[in-house]
């Protein structure tokens, strides 16, 4: 019986510890990555901006919902295994420049992503700048250390390549 009533009390110190360290973390936080692709910047932006197609290439993301859109910019719902997310594009300028954030301060978190397109030797770059907010201390313990702050943005480089039949490059 002494071990079941240890091994709570560790789990109770460990979460309130790293909530403790959560506290500490700055609210705010800029994650960045580059990936590189063999396909002309006119391609890529067609395949970050066609949100309908989006859950056929994205990992984790199962379907979306488009929105009417936000001034004149589109807006929609990503579905995945985490539940929903309200998103809005706030800046567009094709085939260089895309501003989006998620749409809705009830989360636990947001932010937004800008896109940045760039012709590169071969083909193009995509630079991928997140300028996030992380509100519940434990999520942002995890996030900083269990989670990485890079990862989301690492997945979607990983599956673009995969989306526009290229290899993965990533790069900082």
């Amino acid at each position: 019986m002494k071990w079941i009533l240890w091994i709570v009390l560790t789990i109770v110190t460990l979460a309130i510890l790293v909530t403790l360290i959560g506290w500490l973390l700055p609210v705010k936080h800029v994650a960045s990555r580059t990936g590189f692709y063999k396909e002309p910047p006119e391609a890529v932006w067609q395949a970050i901006t066609n949100i309908e197609a989006m859950p056929s290439w994205r990992k984790g993301l199962k379907s979306v919902e488009r929105l009417p859109d936000h001034d004149g910019l589109p807006a929609w719902v990503e579905h995945n295994s985490d539940g929903t997310m309200p998103m809005q594009t706030v800046e567009r300028e094709p085939p260089k420049r895309l501003v989006v954030r998620i749409a809705d301060p009830k989360l636990s978190f947001g932010g937004t992503w800008t896109y940045e397109i760039t012709p590169a030797a071969g083909g193009s770059a995509l630079r991928i700048t997140e300028n996030g907010e992380v509100y519940n201390p434990f999520f942002r313990f995890v996030s900083r250390f269990v989670i990485g702050e890079n990862r989301t943005i690492e997945d979607y480089l990983t599956s673009l390549a995969g989306k526009l039949g290229d290899v993965p490059r990533i790069g900082k």
